[in-house]
């Protein structure tokens, strides 16, 4: 498994609009071509991934 990197500005956003906290999570892989965000949460390491 990757390890998650900080949030931009504009993915902060976007995790703002699904109804996440950014503090909470780190990003895993950023799929610009397929509009995917995979995310991992920073306590426990639950994966998630939100369609933008």
């Amino acid at each position: 498994m990757k390890q998650g990197k900080r949030p931009t500005r504009e993915q902060k956003k976007l995790l703002v609009k699904s109804g996440l906290n950014p503090n909470n999570w780190l990003i895993e892989k950023n799929l610009k071509h397929d509009h995917k965000l995979h995310l991992v949460h920073r306590e426990t390491g639950t994966p998630r991934v939100v369609v933008v």
